[in-house]
C-alpha cells in the first residue's frame, strides 16, 4: 500500500511551502475559497527511490485563516490515524508555543513515526535556536529552511527510512486485477461490495463517514476474477462530525494507489462535485484506469435526455480528459453492476495494451505529416517516430529534432489521435517528447 506523509503544525509555520518544496511544484498555498480545488493539497514525492504521498493537512481544515486550538487538534488526530509518518513543522524564529507544545503532547500518543521539521533556519544565527524544541520530547529535531530547501535532504533521508516496504496483499495472486472502490462518503461503496459478495462484509449504516481502513475482497464469480479495495471498516458516531472530506479523501487515496483500475461512484442526486473531482483528478495523475459509475440512478426523475445530460456534466468536469466509460446503477436494485465490472475489465485490458512501433509509425506519421507541430521561432519541428515505453501504464515517446519547442495544444492534439486511432477509453496517457 502506498505510503502517506503528513505535514501537521499550527498555522504560518511554513507548511504548505514545505508540501511545495516536497511535491517540487508550486501550488496554491493559502486559498481557502468556496469549492475545493483539484489536487491542491494531494501530492507525490519521490527520494533515493522511494516513491510516497505527501498531505498538506492545514488544508483540510475548516476556516484555515483562522485556526482555533481544537482544529489543530483535530487536524493531527486525522493525521495520526491516517497517515504513515508525520512531519511536524514548527517555527525558529518564534520559538516553542503553547499551540507546539500541544500538538506535542498529541503526537506523543503515537506509535507511528514523527520528525520535527524546525522551519525557517535561513541563517546561521538561528541554528542553535533549533535546540530549544528537543524540549518537545519527540526525539531528533531537523533544522530545515522550506523556502531555500536547506536541510531538507536531510529530512527526507530518516523519513523514507521509516516508511513501510511490505506488501499488503501478496496473499493474493500477483496478477489479480486490483480495483479500487472509491467516492465521496455514503455514495454506496460498501453496499456495492455486499451486493457483489452477496453478505455483508463492510456494515452499512446512513451516517456519512462509517468507513475507516482499506479491506480487501476477492470477487471470484460470474466469470470475474478481481481484487476489490474498499475503503470499508468502522467509524464511531463520536467522530462523524470530524472532516469527513479529508477522510474519505486520504482512504481513496490508499486505495487508488494500490490499484490497477478505479470504480469512482457518483451520487445521481447530488451530480458532479469538487470532492468527485478531487478524487478523479488523484487517479488521473497515477495513471490508473477510470470508470465512473453513476448510482442511485433509479432515484432520479428521468426523461429520454437524463442520461445524455449527466454524461455531459461529468466530461465538462473532467475536461480534458473525457474519453471516459460512464455507467448509470441502482446498488440497491441491483441494476447494472455487473456491467459496470465489464467495464472495469475492459479498462484493465485497454491499460494494458502494447502497441508495437511499426503500428504506431504507420498511423500516427501520415497524420503528423498532414498537421505538423506550428513552427517557433522561425524553427520547424520534424517527428520522426514513435514508440510505446515499456510502462504499466500507456506512454509515447515521440523523437523529433527539437522536443522544447512542442507546446500543450500540440501534445493534446496527438493525444486524441492517439484515442481515435487505437482504444484507450478509461485509460491516461502520457506522451513524452525525446531529441533524436
Amino acid at each position: 500500500m502506498g505510503n502517506i506523509v503528513a505535514i501537521v503544525g499550527r498555522p504560518n509555520v511554513g507548511k504548505s511551502t514545505l508540501f511545495n518544496r516536497l511535491i517540487q511544484k508550486r501550488q496554491a498555498i493559502v486559498e481557502s475559497s468556496s469549492g475545493v480545488t483539484r489536487d491542491r493539497h494531494y501530492g507525490k514525492s519521490d527520494w533515493n527511490g522511494k516513491e510516497f504521498s505527501v498531505i498538506d493537512t492545514g488544508g483540510y481544515v475548516v476556516g484555515s485563516d483562522d485556526i482555533f486550538e481544537s482544529e489543530i487538534r483535530k487536524q493531527v488526530d486525522l493525521a495520526i490515524e491516517e497517515s504513515t509518518a508525520i512531519i511536524f513543522v514548527v517555527d525558529a524564529r518564534e520559538g516553542v508555543s503553547p499551540l507546539d507544545e500541544e500538538v506535542a503532547r498529541l503526537l506523543h500518543k503515537t506509535s507511528k513515526p514523527v520528525f520535527v521539521a524546525v522551519n525557517k533556519v535561513d541563517s546561521s544565527n538561528l541554528t542553535y535556536d533549533v535546540n530549544e524544541f528537543y524540549g518537545l520530547g519527540l526525539g531528533e529535531v531537523y533544522g530545515i529552511s522550506a523556502i531555500s530547501g536547506s536541510g531538507t535532504g536531510e529530512l527526507l533521508d530518516v523519513v523514507v527510512e521509516n516508511l513501510n516496504k511490505e506488501d499488503y496483499v501478496e496473499k493474493y495472486p500477483e496478477e489479480l486485477p486490483k480495483v479500487a472502490i472509491v467516492g465521496r462518503p455514503n455514495v454506496g461503496k460498501s453496499s456495492l461490495i455486499n451486493a457483489l459478495l452477496g453478505e455483508e462484509r463492510n456494515i452499512v449504516t446512513p451516517i456519512a463517514g462509517t468507513t475507516r481502513d482499506t479491506l480487501y475482497s476477492r470477487f471470484n464469480s460470474f466469470g470475474y476474477d478481481i481484487l476489490l479495495l474498499d475503503t470499508a471498516g468502522i467509524r464511531k458516531k463520536a467522530k462523524v462530525k470530524e472532516d469527513i472530506e479529508f477522510y474519505s479523501t486520504i482512504r481513496s487515496i490508499k486505495a487508488i494507489e494500490e490499484a490497477d483500475v478505479v470504480l469512482l461512484l457518483l451520487d445521481a442526486q447530488n451530480g458532479v462535485e469538487s470532492q468527485d473531482l478531487a478524487i478523479f483528478s488523484i487517479a488521473e495523475k497515477n495513471h490508473k484506469g477510470i470508470v465512473i459509475m453513476v448510482n442511485k440512478w433509479d432515484l432520479i426523475e428521468k426523461d429520454h435526455n437524463s442520461t445524455k445530460l449527466f454524461t455531459q456534466q461529468i466530461t465538462n468536469a473532467t475536461a480534458p480528459f473525457t474519453d471516459l466509460s460512464i455507467i448509470f446503477t441502482s446498488v440497491t436494485e441491483k441494476q447494472r453492476i455487473l456491467k459496470a465490472l465489464d467495464l472495469v475489465m475492459e479498462t484493465h485490458k485497454r491499460r494494458t495494451t502494447k502497441i508495437t512501433t511499426s503500428q504506431l509509425n504507420e498511423v500516427l506519421l501520415p497524420i503528423i505529416e498532414n498537421n505538423p507541430p506550428p513552427s517557433i521561432k522561425g524553427k520547424y519541428i520534424k517527428i520522426k517516430y514513435i514508440t510505446q515505453l515499456p510502462l504499466h501504464y500507456p506512454a509515447f515517446a515521440f523523437f523529433c529534432n527539437l522536443p522544447q519547442y512542442i507546446r500543450e495544444p500540440y501534445k493534446r492534439f496527438l493525444e486524441n489521435k492517439l484515442r481515435e486511432n487505437f482504444d484507450f477509453k478509461g485509460v491516461p496517457i502520457e506522451i513524452y517528447f525525446r531529441q533524436k
